[in-house]
């Protein structure tokens, strides 16, 4: 098999829902019987029915990415993120939902936006998709447009920080997020070879549940 052969594909083995042993405010835990086929056999697999989430690397006219610090209670730490959100709601354009997330956690619009990458985070618990932009041509929320940040936003700090020392600091394990140092690498790779990596905002996400 070659290289041009690699590529992920979507090819869901029959199932049926045996059970949904928890329902959240945000994500629900689901049972469901799979068939693998003569060689896997029939077997029980639980996991996270998530909604999905968009990850915005917000780069600067002269080269940093923004940088947010917020507290994660399930793993007890603060951790320096991308600006972040769900696709809690049904239909609405993922770049959409982007840019709000970006103007509410880091007070920035942007007037150029592409994809960098998709990413599957924990494809073995859960079915959450997420999609990495890359926003360019920053410009600051007017005073009176900002959004009022509540519980673990409330003090949330931004920094902008150079794109090179981000991925410098993932590398070295002081990063932990996973899209977030997926979207820096992606962003520093993407600029090394003058953003021939990127893609257009509206590039087909098959992964995407909602």
């Amino acid at each position: 098999m070659s290289s041009d052969e690699v590529t992920d594909v979507i090819d869901p083995r029959p199932a049926r829902r045996l059970d949904v042993p928890f329902q959240g405010f945000v994500v629900d835990m689901v049972s469901d019987e799979v068939d693998l086929g003569e060689a896997g056999g029939i077997v029980r697999r639980e996991y996270v029915d998530h909604p999905g989430a968009v990850v915005v690397v917000a780069l600067t006219d002269d080269g940093n990415v923004l940088l947010l610090r917020q507290y994660r209670h399930p793993v007890g730490a603060f951790l320096w993120e991308a600006p972040a959100g769900l696709l809690d709601l049904d239909g609405e354009d993922p770049h959409v939902a982007a840019a709000r997330e970006l103007a509410e956690e880091a007070d920035m619009n942007a007037g150029s936006w592409d994809v960098l990458l998709d990413l599957l985070p924990t494809p073995g618990g859960s079915n959450e998709a997420v999609r990495v932009y890359l926003a360019r041509d920053l410009t600051p929320v007017p005073d009176d447009e900002r959004h009022t940040r509540e519980a673990e936003e409330a003090d949330m700090v931004v920094v902008p920080v150079p794109l090179e020392e981000a991925a410098a600091l993932a590398l070295a394990g002081r990063l932990h997020n996973a899209a977030t140092i997926a979207g820096v690498l992606a962003a520093a790779i993407g600029r090394a070879s003058d953003w021939e990596t990127l893609r257009p905002v509206d590039s087909p996400w098959e992964y995407r549940k909602n």
